[in-house]
């Protein structure tokens, strides 16, 4: 019998299979509608129940945050705050800012809530799976009562530290991913200039030294034209970005690469890469119409 009471807020393209996993796997599970209903019906058919964000605040012992960023977190828990329980543990899986994340933590343990960051490493088709990464930062007591529910759908979980740590490390993490997509959409342009094929160009770095499951998934679209090949949006990846220069400034570092890869992302959006179907392997497109590159 599980003790905890679940509550999961945001059951978006990562958060429904995270939270099918929690309540298939014996949870109790309490979630909210957003914007899109159908991810909350389907959970209610696997035994969730459906509450608002203030209820549950009120009945939930570890409750799960999957949003866009810090902005909707910190709205999140604010709404929360008057109806929590001393002891309730607030989980952040969204990628968020890590200042934003330590001023959240200090607030709730006035009021004897926990706060921890577990960020996530994969895509939906993982989160489905219940085979995400998960990097967490939380104290040691915290990290062992939240470390059961979180493998219901992580099948590597890495405790990088302090509160904070875990969205440190998930800026670090996203910054290569992105500067590997922002450099590969930047080579295919030219690889087309010069007339090398998309075809040709993988022919070569698959299965060599500079292949990569990230690379994979990224040409997924280039290659094949699968839109969904990696359903990561634009413009998040533009937001992590910016808080990864954020932490950059406030470390005195210079973004020399980080900034570069940026702006690449910031240019596609500006193009019209701003839908909520515009995923990071589109980023080929942008960079090639600005290139003149079909």
């Amino acid at each position: 019998m599980n003790h905890e009471h679940i509550g999961f807020i945001g059951t978006g393209l990562m958060g429904h299979g995270m939270a099918k996993n929690i309540v298939e796997k014996g949870y109790p599970l309490t979630v909210t509608a957003h914007r899109n209903r159908a991810p909350v019906d389907d959970l209610l058919t696997r035994g969730a129940v459906e509450a608002t964000i203030e209820d549950i605040a009120a009945r939930s012992t570890i409750i799960f945050l999957t949003l866009p960023g810090s902005p909707q977190v910190a709205e999140a828990v604010a709404r929360m705050t008057p109806h929590l329980k001393p002891g309730t543990v607030i989980v952040d899986c969204s990628t968020s800012d890590p200042t934003v994340t330590e001023r959240l933590a200090t607030d709730l343990a006035a009021i004897g809530v926990h706060f921890a960051d577990a960020p996530l490493g994969r895509t939906p088709k993982e989160a489905w799976a219940g085979t995400l990464d998960c990097m967490v930062g939380a104290d040691d007591d915290i990290f062992a009562r939240i470390q059961p529910v979180i493998a219901t759908w992580a099948g590597k979980i890495v405790h990088i530290g302090r509160v904070g740590d875990g969205h440190r490390m998930k800026l670090l993490n996203n910054f290569l991913s992105l500067g590997y997509a922002a450099i590969y959409a930047e080579a295919l342009a030219v690889a087309a200039k010069v007339g090398i094929s998309t075809a040709t160009f993988d022919s070569v770095i698959r299965g060599g030294r500079m292949d990569c499951g990230f690379y994979q998934t990224f040409m997924g679209y280039a290659l094949e034209g699968n839109r969904e090949a990696h359903r990561f949006t634009l413009t998040n990846a533009y937001k992590d970005l910016r808080y990864l220069e954020s932490m950059a400034n406030a470390a005195t570092v210079t973004t020399t690469m980080a900034s570069a890869a940026k702006n690449s992302f910031a240019g596609a959006v500006a193009q019209g890469g701003a839908g909520p179907e515009d995923y990071v392997p589109h980023l080929t497109d942008f960079v090639a119409r600005a290139n003149g590159v079909k």
